[in-house]
């Protein structure tokens, strides 16, 4: 089963569950922000997001844009990039929205990811999550245990299975109140083109957006049927949008974009670092072949050669990159980072300064400064800059907690590098080492501001584990 099913078919799940003993009437704004919260927690807990603060600057600004042309809203947009190659984005509850990798690098330019947010804030913006939960209040529990069990098949042993058995189950349990309807699609284009055209992006990349869905046969999850799929009918929504924008000319008026989000970049900085090894390789290897002064191509195989541990054909291409697009940050970050995991820390350390001013990357450069400082045995200097990137961007780089640790550690602090271990393995998902680490600290730990936060974790994490426990327990009765 793809990611993009998966999802969308636990939050079908979640939010009827979570407010099955409420079915009367939709849920309220308040109670719409609260499910959205536990949403996060729960695809948090799951390691499911990209926390690239680069990708992640580009949705972000793409979404805040288009929010600024709307009228005043009652949730705090989030915008999100899920670490899965599939071409999918969908809307959350609480105004989450919801952008996959896999999608990003699909598209070819900015307007075609800002028509696909427009979308998706308009259904945030239209309520279609809150309504789609009252559709679904009078799903029997036995046709949501159905599409549990095919979730949890279909995980396995891949859609067939999964597709059977939701198929069955909800063949008596109104199947179609489990996705967005028809006229949510339609209402969120026209009211997404709507924004659009306010916005300094094109409405008409919604069209070539769309037109890619079609050419990626758009299915979250093999063979699993349309109504859980997150946008249905893109043959017919292509069609309504075309006639929408038939003859459209943007105005003399429309808004120019204040900053360069660097699509291209961006886009082949994901297939490089993230994609899957050996296909990135292929296709980017074959572009450059036909455009071999693109400075985006270059920088993506460089990353690309990197993950191949090909240092040196790596450089070769950041450097013929940086002298296409002459200090480019984005480039001389990686070049840093590269330099200082070979072991040129100097050399490192004199990259990485000119990249330290960047409001997005600066953050990223003082990391891979620490590393070198750490390297050097310039433990004060590396202890303070991890300090400071834990403090502005702890879920981009946990790895800092790691050396933080090891920083304590050579100076025999064994009671902060437990701490620090505790909220390494905490921030990476390994519960298990994360509670052991934090007990472990405070056997000894003498800061009250740590000594506190160690509890409060602790507190909390044992308290979702006896949860855990005797949700198994009930299970195991039936």
């Amino acid at each position: 089963m793809k990611p993009s099913g998966l999802i969308h078919i636990v939050l079908v799940l979640f939010v009827v569950v979570s407010f099955s003993s409420n079915a009367c009437h939709a849920i309220s704004i308040p109670e719409e922000k609260e499910l959205g919260k536990k949403f996060i927690e729960m695809i948090e807990r799951q390691q499911m997001l990209l926390h690239d603060p680069i990708a992640t600057h580009m949705v972000n600004t793409v979404g805040r844009h288009i929010l600024s042309c709307l009228p005043f809203q009652p949730f705090d947009y989030s915008f999100y990039v899920v670490n899965a190659d599939v071409f999918n984005a969908f809307a959350g509850p609480g105004a989450n929205i919801f952008a996959y990798r896999g999608l990003i690098t699909s598209l070819n330019s900015i307007d075609e990811l800002a028509g696909i947010i427009g979308h998706e804030i308009a259904h945030a913006a239209s309520r279609h999550v809150s309504e789609s939960i009252d559709r679904s209040k009078y799903i029997s529990i036995g046709s949501l245990a159905g599409v549990l069990a095919g979730v949890l098949i279909g995980s396995k042993s891949g859609g067939d299975a999964a597709g059977t058995l939701i198929k069955g189950s909800l063949a008596l349990g109104q199947t179609a109140m489990l996705a967005f309807t028809r006229e949510n699609e339609t209402e969120a284009d026209e009211k997404g083109i709507m924004f659009l055209k306010e916005s300094c992006y094109s409405p008409e990349g919604l069209l070539s957006g769309l037109m890619k869905i079609r050419e990626s046969d758009y299915r979250g999850v093999e063979n699993i049927p349309d109504y859980v799929k997150t946008h249905p009918g893109t043959g017919t929504r292509i069609a309504h949008v075309e006639t929408i924008l038939s003859g459209y000319e943007p105005s003399k008026e429309k808004l120019a974009c204040r900053e360069d989000l660097r699509f291209e970049m961006v886009k082949y900085r994901l297939i490089g670092l993230y994609g899957a090894l050996e296909p990135s390789y292929a296709e980017l290897t074959n572009l450059l072949e036909k455009d071999p002064d693109n400075a985006a191509l270059h920088y993506g195989i460089g990353l690309i050669y990197d993950r191949k541990f090909r240092k040196t054909e790596a450089l070769s291409h950041l450097k013929r990159a940086l002298s296409i697009n002459i200090f480019d940050p984005m480039i001389l970050l990686e070049l840093g980072r590269i330099y200082q995991e070979n072991g040129e820390q100097e050399k490192a350390l004199d990259v990485l300064k000119a990249v330290e001013s960047d409001p997005v990357m600066g953050v990223m450069a003082r990391f891979h400064e620490g590393a070198a400082h750490l390297e050097l045995k310039n433990l004060k200097q590396a202890e303070s800059l991890f300090n400071f990137v834990i403090e502005k961007a702890p879920l981009a780089y946990p790895a800092a907690y790691y050396n933080l640790a090891n920083i304590m550690a050579i100076q025999n602090k064994q009671d902060f590098s437990h701490y620090y271990l505790g909220l390494f393995y905490l921030e990476t998902g390994n519960i298990k080492n994360a509670m052991l680490h934090l007990a472990k600290a405070l056997e000894n730990l003498s800061d009250t501001e740590k000594l506190n936060h160690a509890k409060e974790i602790l507190k909390k994490l044992k308290k979702e584990d006896l949860e855990e426990r005797e949700k198994k327990s009930r299970k195991s009765r039936f």
